[in-house]
């Protein structure tokens, strides 16, 4: 069964995309990740044009998110004045990366460019989280304790002018590390078509020094925002966004999140770490190869204008 998508301009297999969103989901959660890392690759795999593949893609990662929010909201382990300066750097970094893509695009060389940027962050990420959940199982299996820095102390980070309080973290930090952090995401969020949150959760713990608590739904907040942000601002400026396609994805991607949610609990953090850090490696590895190895038709018709 095929249906039409009418922004991609291609006919697809409706139950190739309902699985690719069921898989996403599924990973998302088990993994706790937004997913549009995945999701991008994978539709670019199946001929989807990167730019529809970027903005359609964000969709997924708006509906993962607001869901995980609401959770943290309820609980009180999201600090909204947090998430508002972060918002502030993502929704300029959004613009930004909404002009480089229609500059990239304009150059014909967006489709390079994504595929460029995706075998580096995926392989760099993939690996660092491979390596890091390698030695967790060893010092696991050995009976090691493993010190860690806790949240709260202070670094050059903490150094930097503009200070505010943020009582929810229960933290007193300089805005600029904050916009810095979230205009970055921004940018990958309008190029890239990824929430980000893997990155700035990390960060938001180890370099920023925030309570672990308190960083996901704050994180989940700033995504819901900025790529939902995005996907308006490329609708409108590049008119890449499949409603058709991102209709699909969403309603199999929440799907597959409910039972991806149910194995991720039955699984060690370490192992959850290895298995997504496999799995990021294998899509970067997959995007590398299609960019060295001779396609099949040299040759390609377009329509300019």
């Amino acid at each position: 069964m095929t249906i039409y998508l009418p922004i991609a301009e291609l006919s697809v297999n409706i139950f190739i995309i309902l699985g690719m969103g069921a898989a996403v989901g599924f990973l998302s959660g088990m993994f706790g990740v937004g997913g549009g890392f995945l999701i991008t690759p994978l539709l670019i795999f199946y001929n989807i044009p990167p730019v529809v593949a970027v903005a359609t893609g964000a969709n997924q990662v708006v509906a993962s998110s607001v869901s995980g929010a609401i959770t943290h909201f309820r609980r009180g382990s999201l600090d909204i004045k947090l998430g508002i300066v972060l918002l502030i750097g993502g929704l300029a970094g959004a613009t930004v990366g909404v002009v480089i893509f229609s500059w990239l695009r304009r150059l014909g060389q967006l489709d390079l460019i994504i595929s460029l940027l995706y075998v580096v962050f995926l392989g760099t990420v993939g690996g660092l989280m491979l390596a890091e959940s390698l030695r967790a199982m060893r010092r696991a299996s050995r009976n090691e304790s493993i010190s860690l820095k806790r949240p709260g102390q202070h670094n050059w980070v903490h150094r930097l002018p503009f200070k505010m309080r943020f009582k929810k973290s229960k933290i007193y930090l300089s805005v600029i590390p904050l916009i810095g952090l979230g205009f970055a995401i921004g940018i990958l969020t309008s190029i890239m078509g990824v929430g980000g949150g893997f990155i700035m959760v990390p960060a938001m713990i180890y370099l920023l020094r925030i309570p672990t608590n308190v960083v996901v739904g704050t994180s989940l907040f700033q995504i819901i925002f900025t790529t939902a942000y995005t996907t308006v601002v490329q609708a409108a400026t590049n008119f890449s966004v499949d409603i058709v396609l991102a209709f699909f994805l969403m309603v199999a991607g929440v799907i597959g999140a409910q039972y991806g949610v149910r194995v991720g609990q039955k699984l060690r953090g370490e192992q959850l770490r290895a298995l997504l850090g496999l799995l990021v490696l294998a899509v970067g590895v997959r995007l590398a190869i299609e960019l060295v190895v001779p396609p099949d038709d040299i040759y390609s018709l377009a329509i300019g204008g």
